[in-house]
């Protein structure tokens, strides 16, 4: 049974005009998004800059409110809690931020930073909160020592590190990774994925783990969902997507994706024009425009997603 399940999920940001702020429009960042997580599993969400993949990661913990759809979350409908009720949930929801310093409150000190979520919800000591903060920091690789310094004090790294270490305060089930590592260096980069790997095994976490990286999201993820233009276009295993995708959009990601072998060759293939504007999609299929396998039926029909076979899911007329 899944742990988070997400039907049809929709956030449509209103373009205002006008002294009197009249709506002229919508800007569709998320428009009919679904998927499921399961206990213990990580779901890597990819794809260009702009389709709308960090938007569905806060719109899960409604701190951007959706526009429409349902999110379950042991059993409870998200979108129906007030806001006393949402607050308690979210001890079991939470979120690292792509940016690891912004995210980091440059005022307050690491060991207050990562008791802040601790004082808020839950009725400890002093000294027990001092505790907690000091498991957490040796948990994900932070010296106790380094509790009275500040943000600025640390490198990118130790700062998505202190990060981290936030999200585990109120033992979570879910973990919201909003590009975690785009904003570290390489070497970096492959320490924080082992580490997250690591907590997910001890603590039996689940991830949603938004990127644009494939060769990351491969490395981490169980299952992989690719999105383009605030809908997802493919769904599948890992190993299945990467070895096999079906989607012409996959396949062009993946072509793209660089080979650390000299010797290898791929055949890229490249897309002719931009990512059309999600204030106006075009109609049918939000791909054809850029699509090298077009058919007639894609410029009028928007293709629904299908499971073609042992779980993998396409949106795509050519299936």
């Amino acid at each position: 049974m899944a742990l988070l399940e997400v039907v049809n999920l929709k956030k449509y940001f209103p373009i205002e005009k006008g002294i009197l702020g009249r709506t002229a429009g919508h800007v569709k960042a998320v428009d009919g998004v679904s998927f499921s997580l399961k206990r213990g599993e990580t779901l890597g969400l990819v794809g260009e800059s702009g389709c709308g993949k960090t938007t569905v990661g806060r719109s899960l913990l409604r701190l951007i409110e959706p526009t429409e759809g349902r999110i379950h979350f042991n059993g409870q409908n998200l979108l129906e809690l007030d806001r006393g009720e949402m607050r308690k949930v979210r001890a079991s929801l939470q979120i690292i931020f792509q940016d690891p310093f912004s995210s980091l409150n440059p005022r307050m000190s690491v060991g207050d930073i990562i008791a802040e979520p601790i004082r808020n919800h839950l009725a400890l000591s002093k000294e027990e909160t001092r505790q907690r903060v000091a498991h957490l920091m040796q948990r994900v690789g932070l010296h106790t020592a380094y509790m009275s310094r500040y943000p600025h004090e640390f490198s990118g790294g130790q700062r998505q590190r202190i990060g981290i270490a936030r999200a585990l305060a109120l033992n979570p089930l879910v973990i919201i990774c909003d590009e975690p590592v785009s904003a570290l260096d390489v070497s970096i980069q492959a320490q924080v994925i082992n580490l997250l790997a690591m907590l997910q095994e001890q603590l039996e976490l689940s991830y949603l783990f938004i990127a644009h990286d494939l060769s990351v999201v491969e490395h981490i993820s169980d299952r992989v969902a690719v999105m383009y233009l605030g809908r997802i276009v493919e769904t599948a295993g890992a190993e299945a997507l990467y070895s096999n995708p079906r989607h012409p959009y996959s396949q062009a990601l993946l072509s793209a994706v660089p080979i650390p072998d000299p010797d290898a060759r791929r055949e890229k293939i490249l897309l002719q024009g931009d990512v059309p504007s999600p204030l106006t999609p075009p109609a049918g299929c939000s791909f054809h425009p850029r699509c090298f396998a077009r058919r007639d039926i894609c410029t009028h029909e928007a293709p629904a997603l299908k499971d073609i076979g042992g779980g993998h899911e396409v949106a795509c007329h050519l299936m």
